[in-house]
């Protein structure tokens, strides 16, 4: 499992309790301040270090030192449990779907910003237009296997490429699953959705990845 962290050791052990048994967490540090890869150490879990900043950054350096046939990705900052990710790999291995994803529920007072949720819902409606996906969320909760994944060739490594993972499979004609998740309040401040500059700067991110023309990217994943 892959778990993208920069400065998130408050929220680690909330996280890290909740890896399912038998799977390797890979927290890759971001260039955190706060201590964030000796929590993560203590805690069991394999730490990459990833100094060139930037969430895609982050996730493609966590996916290219995974080895297991199928990755998960979440977010480190506890307003997902990874253990949702349970049946997301049971519907990849079994055929069902080649990318899963999790489609943010809010649960309780500021789980979801009003700013940072227009914001998405309005790349949603981008991404039908540009794939015909009927998805409603871009977020971070997904599964998916490894060589497929890495064979897409992404490139973005900011906020685009969770959208831009989606975009390509598309393309490829994946089949892409999405299924309801409950979305709680996160520990600390959010370096993206937080404020209205960083969620500007993640819809414009994202906005560049939909106007990439589409590309034969070797058909659907079997």
């Amino acid at each position: 499992m892959v778990l993208p962290c920069l400065n998130e050791a408050e929220a680690l052990p909330w996280v890290l309790e909740r890896i399912p048994p038998g799977w390797r967490a890979l927290v890759v540090d971001n260039g955190s301040t706060d201590g964030s890869d000796r929590v993560a150490r203590a805690y069991g879990a394999t730490v990459v270090h990833e100094p060139r900043r930037g969430f895609g950054a982050a996730c493609h350096a966590g996916l290219t030192a995974a080895t297991a046939d199928v990755v998960c990705f979440c977010d480190c900052d506890a307003s997902l449990d990874p253990s949702l990710l349970v049946p997301f790999v049971r519907e990849v291995r079994g055929g069902e779907a080649d990318l899963v994803l999790g489609r943010r529920r809010p649960r309780g007072s500021g789980a979801w910003p009003a700013h940072a949720r227009a914001s998405n819902l309005a790349l949603a409606r981008m991404l039908r237009r540009r794939t015909g996906l009927r998805l409603h969320d871009l977020g971070p909760l997904r599964a998916a296997r490894r060589e497929p994944l890495l064979a897409l060739g992404l490139t973005d490594r900011r906020s685009g490429y969770p959208l831009q993972m989606v975009v390509h499979a598309a393309d490829a004609g994946w089949r892409i699953a999405e299924h309801d998740v409950p979305y709680l309040p996160r520990t600390g401040t959010s370096k993206v959705t937080g404020t209205w500059r960083g969620t500007w700067q993640a819809v414009r991110d994202m906005s560049r990845v939909l106007s990439e023309a589409p590309a034969d990217r070797g058909g659907t994943v079997r």
